[in-house]
C-alpha cells in the first residue's frame, strides 16, 4: 500500500491502533486476552489482526535481548553519491546482520544498525564499503550502553491499566551461568524471528516436535528473557509522521541521567550511549515537524544537552530484520560472502 498518497486515518481506525498497541505490549498475547482487555469480541480481534497481517501492514517478530544484542553494535552513517542511495540501502538490507536500515531525508545518507562478529564487521568497514564507488564517507558509532530499543516503544493508545493487564510477567535478567540453547531452542527462536505470533501447533509442525514439548520449551525461553517481540508497522499509521535520529552531546557526568530520562519518554523508540563525535543517540517518532520542534526545545532543552544534530528519516527500508521495501541490486556483500569487495 502506498501510504504517501493515503490518509492514515482511513487505513487504521482507533480500534486497529489499539490492537497494534496491545501487540507492542506483548506480541504473543492470545486473542481472547486482547479482546477481554480492550472490551471487544474475540472474533473482532481475530478478523482485524488477520487483515492487518495479510495486507502486510503489520508484522510481529522476536527481538534479541537489548543488552546482549545492542552493546557493541555499530550505528552506521553512510554518505553516498546522489542517485545511488537505493542501491546501498537495499544492499545493506540484504545482510542478515543488519536489522535496521533507513534512508535519511535528502537522499544522500543511509543509516544502519550492524550486529556482527569482528570479522564480518571489519570486512564491511575496511573492505566492502570503501571499495563501493557509490560510498563517499562512512561513520561508525559503537553502542556502549542501551537505555531503550525499538521493542520497548508504545504508541500510546492504551491506558496504564490496559497496558498492565496485557503485559507478560516480569522476568529478571538471567544469571551469568545459563542453560545453553540446543537445536530445538534455536529452531523455535528462528521461527519466531519471522513470525512471533505463530501458534504452538504451527511451531510444532514447523520444527517436527510434539506440541507439548514446544509449549514447555517456549515457557523456559520466556523465563530466560528470550521472547521479546517487536511490532513492525509504519509509524504514520499510528499518527507519527516524522521519524528522526538525534545525535546528542551530553556532559559525561549527566550521560546516564539523560539517557534514562529519554528512555522513558513516549516519543522515543531508542536511546544509546555511543562512541564518536556525539555520545548519545536517540530515535524519536513525532506527529509532525512542529511536534519534533517541541520535542527538541521542550524535552531536550532542559536536559543540559550542549549540541543536537537532527537527522530526519525519509524512508525506512528495514526494521527489526523485516525488509519493508522491495529488494534491489546488491552492492555490499553480506556476512556469508567472503569476497574482499562488494
Amino acid at each position: 500500500m502506498d501510504l504517501s498518497a493515503a490518509d492514515p486515518d482511513t487505513v487504521l481506525d482507533v480500534l486497529d491502533r489499539r490492537l497494534v498497541c496491545a501487540l507492542q505490549v506483548d506480541g504473543r498475547a492470545e486473542t481472547g486476552r486482547i479482546a477481554e482487555v480492550l472490551g471487544v469480541s474475540a472474533r473482532t480481534v481475530t478478523r482485524r489482526l488477520a487483515r492487518l497481517q495479510q495486507s502486510g501492514l503489520l508484522r510481529v517478530v522476536r527481538m534479541p535481548d537489548i543488552e546482549d544484542a545492542a552493546v557493541g553494535a555499530l550505528l552506521l552513517r553512510v554518505r553516498v553519491l546522489r542517485g545511488k542511495v537505493d542501491t546501498i540501502a537495499r544492499a545493506l538490507a540484504d545482510r542478515s546482520d543488519v536489522p535496521f536500515v533507513d534512508v535519511m531525508l535528502g537522499g544522500q545518507e543511509v543509516g544502519a544498525v550492524v550486529l556482527s562478529d569482528a570479522g564480518s564487521r571489519d570486512r564491511l568497514l575496511y573492505g566492502q564499503l570503501p571499495a563501493t564507488a557509490a560510498v563517499t564517507e562512512t561513520t561508525a558509532h559503537a553502542v556502549l550502553h542501551a537505555y531503550a530499543d525499538a521493542g520497548q516503544w508504545r504508541a500510546g493508545y492504551l491506558d496504564e491499566a490496559e497496558a498492565a493487564a496485557l503485559a507478560p510477567p516480569s522476568v529478571p535478567r538471567p544469571a551469568a551461568v545459563e542453560t545453553p540453547l540446543d537445536a530445538l531452542d534455536r529452531a523455535l527462536l528462528a521461527g519466531l524471528g519471522t513470525d512471533a505470533r505463530q501458534s504452538h501447533a504451527a511451531l510444532a509442525a514447523a520444527v517436527g516436535a510434539p506440541e507439548s514439548t514446544v509449549r514447555r520449551r517456549l515457557h523456559r525461553l520466556a523465563e530466560g528473557g528470550l521472547l521479546r517481540t517487536h511490532t513492525t508497522i509504519d509509524p504514520r499509521l499510528l499518527g507519527m509522521a516524522v521519524d528522526a535520529n538525534l545525535w546528542l552531546d551530553v556532559p559525561p557526568g549527566r550521560l546516564a541521567e539523560v539517557g534514562a530520562a529519554l528512555a522513558g519518554h513516549p516519543r522515543v523508540h531508542g536511546v544509546f550511549a555511543t562512541s564518536g563525535p556525539a555520545n548519545l543517540m536517540a530515535t524519536v517518532f513525532c506527529p509532525d515537524h512542529a511536534g519534533l520542534y517541541r520535542f527538541v526545545t521542550g524535552t531536550l532543552g532542559p536536559l543540559g544537552i550542549t549540541r543536537a544534530e537532527t537527522a530526519i528519516v525519509g524512508r525506512a527500508v528495514k526494521r527489526a530484520g523485516i525488509v519493508l521495501n522491495a529488494a534491489g541490486p546488491a552492492g555490499v556483500a553480506g556476512p556469508r560472502d567472503r569476497r574482499a569487495g562488494p
